[in-house]
């Protein structure tokens, strides 16, 4: 029996997220059935990340247990040949006995795009959340700051995830420039909660607006609410950047 890793990229668009669901394009649902093709029997395939519907990734991870001896570049290159034209397999590689995409996965990298202006370039709208009116970005570099290190963030998921504990370590969160108009909010922490990123960069945009203190969120932290933080920001502007195993390949 087999272990494969595979490093994918897609754009989240035209999907209702990464899980499979019936009848609807996911992500998961694509793999699976290019793969399947491939490897001549049904495949199971475990991400890191369960992204959104609409959500993009430049660093998925995903596993998958195979008997099949179809050479890696064979699996890679017929596989790509089977998916749509926004999901890529980047490469696929043999991992250990018992690895799981998911369950290994040590941290991940979220990033938030958004502009606020005038005019948003097509070719940067399908990635970048258009936010209307001027934002102060050094507010909300302040706000951010405050979300760095353990906290209980059911104030900043749904009641699923908190129902499962809210507790989570984050390692960065920043706010900077990426290109002239666009700015990206950075998160890193060793797991993330349904909605819990876009919950924090709804928030932050509202420090931005002004409609929030930067020093108001060790108070949301705190108080566990969900009803006292900002909007879910929408899924457009979200990427998962990449995820962390205790040996980079």
């Amino acid at each position: 029996m087999r272990t494969l890793k595979l490093r994918i990229q897609y754009l989240g668009t035209r999907y209702h997220g990464w899980q499979v669901q019936p009848g609807r394009p996911t992500i998961q649902g694509h793999l699976e059935e290019a793969l399947a093709g491939i490897l001549d029997h049904p495949v199971r395939v475990a991400g890191a990340g369960r992204t959104d519907a609409g959500v993009h990734a430049r660093g998925q991870v995903a596993s998958l247990t195979t008997e099949s001896r179809v050479p890696l570049r064979g699996v890679l290159l017929g596989a790509n040949g089977a998916l749509p034209e926004d999901i890529r397999i980047l490469s696929v590689e043999e991992a250990p006995r018992g690895f799981h995409a998911r369950h290994h996965a040590l941290s991940k990298d979220y990033a938030y795009r958004f502009s606020s202006a005038a005019v948003l370039s097509p070719f940067l709208s399908p990635t970048v959340e258009a936010v209307r009116g001027a934002l102060d970005v050094e507010r909300m570099r302040q706000a951010a700051l405050h979300f760095l290190g353990e906290h209980d963030f059911s104030a900043f998921c749904g009641p699923e995830s908190r129902a499962r504990g809210a507790v989570r370590r984050v390692s960065d969160s920043s706010v900077e420039r990426e290109d002239d108009g666009i700015w990206i909010y950075r998160v890193s922490a060793n797991g993330f909660l349904q909605h819990m990123v876009r919950t924090m960069a709804g928030t932050l945009l509202l420090v931005g607006k002004g409609k929030l203190d930067p020093g108001s969120i060790p108070k949301i932290l705190a108080s566990r609410d969900r009803m006292r933080a900002g909007p879910t920001a929408g899924a457009r502007g979200l990427t998962l950047e990449k995820v962390h195993y205790r040996e980079e390949a």
